[in-house]
């Protein structure tokens, strides 16, 4: 057991390294920089959402005072989606920068108004952005291979190994005391900017708290490994060059190669469609039920409404009921495409889970991801909300459209607003 006094000790001795306070300084600049990056980017979505709810609202009642008929008012009547940043966003905001987070739809065809702003590059975040995450799961590591690779070599190439051994009551109290006053003010180095943006953001306690270990868990990982690994090689006459290159090489395999080349693996062992094409196929469908027989259309739509059987009877060339049931039939023909790419998005999900079991890093930043609510599932239910949303849409319309006369106005008071905050799951 390590004493007080050893760590003392080792504090004193440590903290007259210059090199060493300049490093840790450096590493709590860099924390601190991503932190305070994510704390700007949530707090620009939310004041984007706030702001675009304001207008949304005005332009909508501002389009509807102007309608004398129904079809209009659907057709011209624009609906602000969202899917506010979490509290803890800030410290991972993983898919958000990849699959979007706001959405203005209409109650057209819905999978074309989702798909048409799909995703950035999904290639380009295999890492991830510079926030807290990518600190913990990709740098970490490295801020610790710099740190305690030599903390043996270092003193048998300088000549003090044997005399250290030798004056030390137990040699292995010394090299651990020094490596924990190493690691708890790296830790602390990266953890306090953590904790001030989780008070800025107002974050949940255990949820911070959680993320606050998971960096303590990754940090006690790579700790360990390489002082095993320092202690093995040194052993065997290497270096502390070899040694810090071993350990790089690890790091490596670990962080950058084995996500990567799974991730390449994964994409060619699911297949699926893209947002693409899914949206050609309802846009194809859309414009071809100009062409076609107004039976045709009924037929698709009556699938699904049923209800409506007795009110397709159409007495010009145009009604808004059979432009919205033609527009319903394109997302019904798209339906199976649609639900293959998010069924596949699951499957790539889960495999990339089963493939961070052997690769700490990625692990880690999965789990951050979680607690942040960044992640797939998290940007999956936002899509189902937006789906959700606009369903209630055509619900609220179809009545209006097959069975109302006159237009009236104050039919249009209750419209489905989309809800003050996204149900995640």
């Amino acid at each position: 057991m390590v004493l007080f006094s050893d760590l003392v000790r080792e504090f004193r001795f440590l903290s007259k390294q210059r090199y060493i306070v300049l490093f840790l300084f450096a590493v709590f600049l860099l924390s601190a920089f991503a932190v305070w990056s994510g704390v700007t980017d949530s707090h620009q979505q939310q004041v984007a959402i706030e702001r675009l709810l304001e207008k949304d609202a005005v332009d909508r009642e501002s389009v509807l005072a102007k309608q004398v008929d129904y079809g209009d008012a659907a057709y011209y009547s624009f609906h602000f989606t969202y899917d506010e940043p979490s509290p803890l966003a800030f410290a991972a905001m993983g898919q958000r920068d990849v699959y979007p987070w706001k959405h203005r739809i209409r109650m057209l065809a819905l999978e074309g108004q989702i798909h048409e702003t799909d995703a950035e590059n999904p290639e380009l975040s295999l890492l991830g952005r510079f926030d807290f995450a990518f600190i913990i799961s990709v740098l970490l590591p490295i801020f610790v291979i710099l740190l305690l690779h030599d903390l043996r070599s270092a003193e048998r190439e300088a000549g003090r190994y044997d005399l250290l051994v030798v004056t030390a009551k137990n040699p292995y109290k010394l090299w651990t005391a020094r490596a924990l006053v190493l690691s708890a003010f790296l830790a602390a180095a990266m953890l306090l900017p953590l904790i001030v943006g989780a008070v800025v953001m107002q974050a949940p306690l255990l949820k911070t708290g959680l993320m606050a270990l998971l960096a303590l868990g990754h940090l006690l990982f790579w700790v360990v490994l390489t002082m095993v690994v320092g202690r093995v090689m040194m052993a065997r006459g290497q270096s502390s060059p070899r040694i810090a290159s071993a350990l790089l090489a690890g790091w490596l395999a670990l962080t950058v190669i084995l996500p990567v080349v799974g991730e390449t693996v994964i994409n060619q062992l699911i297949r699926s469609p893209n947002g693409g094409e899914i949206v050609l196929l309802q846009r194809e469908a859309v414009n071809d039920a100009w062409d076609k027989p107004f039976a045709a259309t009924w037929d698709e739509f009556l699938k699904t409404h049923p209800e409506w059987a007795e009110h397709t009877e159409m007495e010009s060339s145009f009604h808004w009921k059979w432009y919205y049931a033609f527009q319903q039939a394109g997302d019904q023909q798209a339906a199976e495409l649609s639900q293959a790419y998010r069924d596949a998005i699951v499957k790539k999900d889960h495999a990339a889970g089963l493939l961070s079991l052997f690769s700490p890093p990625m692990l880690v930043q999965r789990l951050m991801l979680s607690l942040a609510e960044t992640d797939v599932a998290a940007s999956l239910a936002y899509e189902q909300s937006v789906r959700d949303h606009h369903r209630a849409l055509r619900l609220y319309f179809y009545p209006l459209l097959f069975e109302k006369g006159e237009f009236d106005s104050q039919e249009l008071a209750d419209i489905p607003v989309y809800g003050s905050h996204t149900v995640r799951y």
